[in-house]
């Protein structure tokens, strides 16, 4: 890069400081506009087309393709064998050709070729790129650019949810409203995410923007106390090794779980007002979650995170008992097992109003936990473990949602059978990492010692 100048800060890390592209802020929106564009490819389906647990075996499938695309794809990008360019140009394509395959067919065999394995490769490359661009142009502040282009992925399937709830008519693909709703969000993936190609490049190698002095931002007093960075840069190999990365990775796996499982849940309940909401508000909430930390941490924020998570599904289950007169459990009143029924079930009455009081409760809680945690963890990463390998150590731990996609697959298919007591269940895979979160420290440090 020309008129750049190699510095180093009081550790000994190396910054090339350059001028600001001009164009830098285009590329930021270009790569927001396209991790909304990829959106529907997971909560779109999840919402709109999981109705039997057969449905459920394709979304399984997709985020296992989504999760595990972005580490080979980077390792290509990094070494210069993949251009930013022809990634997204395949991403463009394949996504579109995912959100296509939703709109004309339900049958299994071709949603898990058209929609699972090639539209969750394709979001998996639109992701991971993305994500690489915009951290890579955003080094003084990576967390929360992170944190804003992952949350447009969370609420990326707002406006489709709002659409298909204005014009449901519970008619599956092909035919109905929901072939034109997932026809016309394919169009648009390809042609935002298409434009995103000819202008998004990675940055050089430990690229600094010129106008923020890397020596005085090492030094900043406020970051180091809450937002401590790893005490030297570790190898990929040396992160597996350690405990804070299986940490960080059981975050996730039970997190994401929990994360995908309400949304098949909520949308159950026949609300579209309340799974767009969940869906928004899991968007959005990332982007929050990620300045907050910037002003009390990133464990503690990401301890209330969880909370928040746990505490949704507890409402959520006080919901679905108080509509179907049952226990929490999914017991009636005299202990035998629940059926389901509006009227109520062994002397304890339905009581539907406060059922809607307790899903909307429990749908803000869950929703504002239920995505954060995402870039939480991704931000963890760096503060660990350095950023010298920070995008191979992430693509790792990302790559554990595939995980949390069969976990939490497995625990819709609970939800869908109407059962209460699946999102005790939830709560629980919530609430230990809720606890252990706080625990988390920096590798290499004694263990008396905490930062």
């Amino acid at each position: 890069m020309e008129n750049a100048e190699l510095v180093r800060d009081w550790r000994g890390r190396s910054y090339l400081v350059g001028p600001v592209p001009s164009d830098r802020a285009r590329m930021f929106r270009l790569a927001w506009a396209s991790m909304v564009a990829i959106g529907p490819l997971q909560y779109g389906y999840a919402a709109l087309l999981v109705r039997d647990g057969l449905a459920l075996i394709p979304l399984a499938a997709w985020i296992v393709c989504q999760a595990a695309t972005p580490i080979p794809v980077l390792h290509l990008v990094r070494r210069g064998r993949l251009g930013v360019r022809a990634a997204l140009a395949a991403g463009a394509a394949l996504s579109g050709l995912g959100l296509v395959t939703l709109a004309l067919t339900t049958a299994t065999p071709a949603l898990l070729t058209g929609y699972a394995l090639l539209g969750g490769m394709g979001a998996g490359l639109v992701y991971g790129v993305c994500g690489e661009v915009v951290t890579s142009w955003h080094p003084e502040r990576p967390a929360v650019r992170l944190g804003l282009i992952t949350g447009a992925f969370g609420y990326g399937a707002a406006p489709l949810l709002v659409l298909a709830g204005a014009f449901w008519d519970a008619t599956p693909p092909p035919g109905g409203a929901l072939t034109w709703v997932f026809l016309v969000a394919g169009v648009a993936a390809v042609a935002v995410i298409g434009a995103a190609a000819l202008f998004l490049r990675v940055a050089p190698p430990r690229w600094w923007p010129a106008d923020v002095d890397p020596r005085a931002h090492a030094l900043d007093p406020a970051l180091l106390r809450r937002t401590p960075p790893a005490i030297r840069e570790f190898s990929p190999s040396e992160a597996v090794r350690t405990p804070a990365l299986a940490g960080l990775a059981a975050v996730l796996v039970c997190a994401g779980a929990v994360s995908l499982f309400d949304v098949v849940a909520v949308a159950a309940t026949g609300s579209w007002a309340a799974v767009a909401v969940l869906v928004a508000l899991n968007g959005a909430g990332r982007a929050l979650a990620m300045r907050c930390s910037e002003l009390w941490g990133r464990r503690r924020v990401l301890t209330t995170v969880l909370a928040l998570l746990t505490l949704g599904q507890l409402l959520l289950a006080a919901s679905t008992a108080a509509a179907t007169g049952t226990s929490a459990t999914g017991t009636s009143a005299t202990g035998t097992a629940a059926t389901g029924t509006a009227a109520g079930i062994g002397g304890m009455p339905a009581d539907p109003a406060a059922s809607a009081v307790l899903l909307w409760l429990g749908v803000l809680a869950a929703g504002a936990g239920g995505g954060a945690f995402y870039p939480l963890v991704a931000g963890l990463v760096r503060d660990f473990f350095g950023i010298g390998h920070v995008g191979p150590i992430g693509a790792v731990v990302y790559s554990t949602k595939a995980v949390a996609g069969l976990l939490g697959t497995a625990l819709a298919a609970l939800a869908l059978t109407g059962s209460p007591g699946v999102f005790l269940l939830a709560a629980a895979l919530t609430a230990l990492p809720a606890i252990a979160a706080p625990r988390l420290r920096h590798p290499g440090l004694p263990a008396a010692v905490r930062v």
